[in-house]
């Protein structure tokens, strides 16, 4: 079970052992200035302020939460960004308090693991050769290489924007390979790289057998390795819409109308998409939007554990489809018929406020809120890596949203990193024009939104 630590972690890797210390210590004792000396020394930032712990076979794995990774906050200049990665833990250095002139070396318990604790003095210019005499001579054996970095396999049906996220992915620090042929698999997965690694494969794919992908997936899981499946899901009409307007032809029908080869390819991936870890259904995606939602996903890497999305949604503009569990909340005193409230969304406080004096609204948030943190245990046991919990009204502006702020507040505080989304909070109210973002589908008047943006599934998407 991965636990979050309030803390900074930097790793070092001398060429036989790369090992991550742990800087602890309250807001102001010097965590991220020592960090950012340490970086500048040759050190790899892991995570700065909050830090996830969990237990592996290679030891007490730090990492950075999906929030915050990838960011070091540099006091004076702001936040700036810093690759991260996932590294054992071998040292904890505690700077709110002084040492002695020779230390007696602490034992820190963490998660079942006993790892060494020094109390260390940042300040100084020797803090960087000091802290790592300390990794030399109390650190634990490090592992003999990096960690292993994990694996993306992108796929899904054509024309639902899998170019899109590889240019994503590529632009947050992932090595990027597309139309991989399956017989090439093994052999790019086993060289060697300094950064998580995107594979796109699809229909395309010489020789492309899903089937066979699959059961490739899970012999890599088996052998320990961090491979996640990343499946792009869209609606039948949006996808037959696209290909009509980029004029391009569905690579499993040619010389037939592109619905024969949606219907032929959405049966062909079915295998993948029963076992993806992520389902990303992009039919009302932006382009930004669904670049932003790649970002918080996966702007780090990825996170070890269970990865929670809450989402708003409103029922007027569908389920989503990568919904786990779908809560109900057309129940509750709706802001929509106050004329006051109704231009407003549930990002608003005093549309907050109205939902919440609802006499049902407490108990229900406290019931849901219960059940999620008992079935989130069993979800991590079972190794679901993105769990998506839908938080639904009719228009997915009001309710749904101050609800779905409230609860991922909740799992925040019982320290569950949890990524908020507003699926419909951009929608007129009374109408399905989108006003924020490059719409994907048509407007409620029949055109699309013109701006700079280009609609996910244009050009290169097949």
């Amino acid at each position: 079970m991965t636990d979050t630590l309030h803390a900074t972690a930097v790793a070092h890797d001398d060429g036989k052992a790369f090992r991550a210390v742990l800087l602890l210590g309250p807001s102001g004792a010097g965590k991220s200035d020592l960090a950012l000396r340490l970086v500048a020394a040759g050190w790899q930032l892991v995570a700065d302020d909050r830090v996830l712990l969990t237990p592996s076979t290679a030891g007490l794995i730090a990492s950075a939460p999906p929030r915050l990774a990838g960011l070091l906050e540099v006091r004076g200049v702001g936040i700036v960004p810093e690759p991260t990665t996932a590294v054992p833990v071998a040292l904890a250095l505690d700077l709110s308090r002084r040492p002695d002139r020779l230390p007696v070396v602490e034992t820190l318990d963490l998660a079942g693991h006993a790892i060494p604790l020094l109390p260390f003095d940042p300040a100084g210019d020797s803090a960087p050769q000091r802290a790592l005499k300390a990794l030399a001579s109390h650190g634990l054996a490090g592992t003999s290489s990096r960690v292993s970095l994990p694996i993306l396999i992108v796929t899904g049906l054509s024309g639902a924007g899998k170019s899109t996220v590889l240019k994503a992915l590529e632009d947050n620090g992932h090595e990027v390979v597309d139309n991989l042929p399956l017989s090439l698999l093994d052999a790019l997965i086993a060289g060697t790289t300094d950064r998580p690694l995107a594979l796109g494969i699809d229909s395309r794919t010489r020789a492309f057998d899903p089937r066979a992908l699959a059961a490739r997936v899970a012999a890599l899981r088996d052998a320990g390795r961090d491979v996640r499946l990343l499946y792009l899901d869209c609606a039948d009409d949006v996808l037959i819409r696209r290909f009509s307007e980029t004029r391009r032809r569905h690579p499993l029908s040619p010389d037939r109308p592109a619905s024969d080869g949606i219907a032929a390819e959405r049966d062909l991936l079915g295998p993948l998409a029963r076992t993806a870890d992520l389902v990303i259904d992009s039919t009302q995606l932006s382009v930004t939007d669904l670049r932003a939602r790649i970002a918080e996903r996966f702007a780090g890497g990825f996170s070890p554990g269970l990865a929670v999305t809450v989402m708003s949604f409103g029922y007027s503009a569908g389920l989503p489809r990568e919904a786990d569990l779908v809560f109900d909340m057309r129940f509750l005193s709706n802001p929509h018929w106050n004329a006051d409230l109704r231009p407003l969304t549930g990002e608003d406080e005093r549309v907050a406020a109205h939902v919440a004096a609802d006499p049902l609204y407490a108990p229900t948030l406290d019931r849901i809120t219960d059940l999620i943190a008992g079935l989130l245990p069993g979800y991590a046991r079972e190794g679901k890596a993105y769990l998506t919990i839908a938080i639904g009204c009719t228009g997915g502006r009001h309710r749904s949203v101050a609800v779905a702020r409230a609860l991922a507040a909740r799992l925040m505080a019982q320290d569950q990193p949890v990524a908020l989304v507003h699926r419909d909070i951009a929608k007129q109210a009374g109408d399905a024009a989108v006003v924020a973002g490059a719409p994907l589908t048509e407007s409620a008047t029949g055109s699309l939104a013109k701006n700079n943006a280009r609609p996910v599934g244009t050009g290169d998407e097949q």
